[in-house]
């Protein structure tokens, strides 16, 4: 079993510091990246919005959630040890399983046979917006 990220906030209220701290990271990378495509101050002021922004503070939170990945019996016997709602995606029929542990209270999990990288960016977007979205 191995663990990708780190960000797995206990609460609701450290889920909202956390999100707000990768707020100024995510303004930066945002301005960073207008400049390195040579937008001029016109184009940045009207390209990039409170929308763009927030969505790369979105992707950014997304990206440094805590995700296990482990084979299927890593997992369940992971699961059996806690009393949480698991939402799982994918295939029973799979060898492996990425889970991150949402709050203390949800388990959002996906199901993968090789494609590690895939199915833990995939589980972090899904995670993300089963819990987190209306949340933040």
């Amino acid at each position: 079993m191995e663990t990708h990220g780190f960000l797995s906030p206990a609460t609701e209220s450290e889920a909202r510091d956390r999100y707000e701290a990768v707020g100024p990271a995510a303004q930066t990378v945002v301005k960073e990246t207008a400049k390195a495509m040579e937008f001029a101050p016109d184009e940045y002021d009207e390209r990039v919005t409170g929308e763009v922004v927030e969505t790369a503070r979105d992707a950014l939170f997304a990206s440094l959630l805590a995700v296990r990945t482990g084979t299927r019996e890593e997992y369940e016997e992971w699961l059996a040890d806690r009393d949480r709602d698991a939402v799982e995606r994918g295939s029973e029929n799979v060898d492996n399983v990425a889970w991150h542990d949402a709050l203390g209270e949800t388990v959002v999990a996906a199901t993968y046979q090789s494609e590690e990288r895939a199915a833990v960016a995939t589980l972090r977007r899904q995670a993300f917006g089963r819990v987190y979205r209306d949340l933040l």
